[in-house]
């Protein structure tokens, strides 16, 4: 059997609550500046929850015309934006690349829900079953559908290698990080952009986290609302955005002089097989997909420096992937430096796995770790090295970045510095 590729990451792209580019994201995470904010899509009191992290000012007109701008709902146009950010970011040209060994895997959790919302208003204010049939756009099942993203990224960049879309909840984003690589690794692609993309704060998105009772209910300093591992947490923030990285083969970067920010070499997925919802209290889910990564990527325990939890700021999530953490890594866990960038950014549900590896990858290149804000209240249940409220500088060769999704759907990713 042939050896596996080396796969490196080359280049990134996002549009966040706290920055619509990598380099606004990546200041606000380091120096702990909140995105999250009292909700203004829409008049948020008649929810349980008033509070959400919203994407502002991004002007979609800079990455596509006015007239494709009209017709995408919101989750494609940031997948756009963020993808055409991390090709300008790594310097590939599209005519100096086989088009065919060139691939896009971009998902999202819940797809076009803005559109849906639209369409369905427009058909039930028309006078009758005719005129409302007439009024559905054509448009409508292009610019719901989860594939869109991937595929118009694809369109646009003339990409026509692999092309796929996972939906996985949280965990979207990086299945989607993962499967390119390994794609990359098979000799199946020498280029893949990856990553996820999220819209969902709508009424009806709003409205069922809510009804989930998920989301957090405070209603005063919104910005603390997002608190993982705290004591005082006491639910989630929804986030939105896109966020997006460009893999390649390592020769394949190196022959074209490439600027490598660190080496992808551990993926690893289970099934939690447990609940709709919630995660598996005993972790075993998360454990198994850790150790899954860390055998994949060759690493040994003691070689993590840092994981960036999936940390969503939820009673049940912290407390287990806590344990998790501990269960995997043992006497090394407490050495380990844990940190939630959910605190910041709120959770971009399909979005946040590669916002996060994106962080992990800045972290190795700046050797500086970003902080969980909003930690107040040490909780006794989680009980590891946090990175309380401010960054911490420190050398990062080897980080994790874990996502954990509805349905019990488990990803973690190991990025490494890149040493030839």
């Amino acid at each position: 059997m042939a050896e596996a590729r080396r796969v490196v990451l080359t280049g990134v792209g996002a549009v966040t609550p706290v920055g619509n580019n990598v380099k606004d994201f990546w200041e606000a995470v380091i120096n702990g500046k909140s995105g999250v904010a009292r909700l203004t899509a829409f008049d948020p009191t008649p929810f349980n929850s008033w509070v959400a992290a919203e994407l502002k000012g991004v002007d979609a007109t800079l990455y596509m015309t006015s007239k494709q701008e009209k017709r995408l709902d919101p989750f494609v146009k940031y997948a756009i934006a963020a993808a055409k950010m991390a090709i300008e970011d790594c310097g590939l040209q599209k005519e100096k690349i086989n088009l065919e060994r060139a691939g896009v895997y971009i998902g999202s959790g819940i797809g076009g829900l803005h559109t849906v919302e639209v369409e369905h208003k427009k058909y039930l204010e028309s006078e009758d079953e005719e005129k409302a049939a007439s009024r559905i756009s054509p448009f409508l099942i292009p610019m719901l559908i989860v594939n869109m993203a991937s595929g118009l990224v694809s369109v646009d960049l003339g990409f026509q290698g692999p092309n796929s879309a996972a939906v996985t909840a949280c965990a979207t984003a990086s299945h989607s990080i993962g499967d390119a690589f390994k794609i990359i690794q098979r000799n199946d692609a020498d280029i893949m952009i990856a990553g996820g993309s999220e819209a969902a704060i709508t009424k009806m998105g709003f409205g069922g986290f809510c009804a989930l009772k998920a989301l957090s209910k405070r209603k005063t300093e919104f910005e603390k609302a997002s608190r993982p591992f705290d004591r005082e947490r006491d639910g989630f923030v929804m986030g939105e955005g896109a966020a997006v990285v460009v893999m390649e083969e390592l020769e394949y970067a190196k022959k074209r002089g490439a600027r490598i920010y660190c080496e992808l070499v551990g993926y690893g997925m289970s099934g939690d097989a447990y609940h709709m919802t919630a995660p598996d209290p005993k972790g075993s889910g998360a454990v198994r997909c850790m150790n899954i990564a860390l055998e994949d990527a060759g690493v040994n325990l003691e070689d993590v420096d840092y994981v960036n939890a999936h940390g969503t700021s939820t009673y049940l999530n912290d407390k287990m992937e806590t344990g998790a953490i501990k269960t995997v890594f043992g006497k090394h866990a407490h050495k380990l430096a844990v940190s939630s960038t959910k605190g910041v950014t709120g959770h971009m549900l399909g979005a946040t796995g590669a916002a996060e590896l994106i962080a992990c990858a800045k972290a190795i290149e700046n050797k500086i770790i970003p902080p969980t804000i909003n930690y107040e209240y040490p909780d006794p249940d989680c009980d590891l090295d946090y990175v309380p409220n401010k960054a911490r500088e420190a050398e990062v060769n080897v980080a994790i970045s874990n996502s954990l999704g509805f349905g019990g759907h488990n990803v973690t990713l190991v990025v490494k510095k890149f040493k030839e």
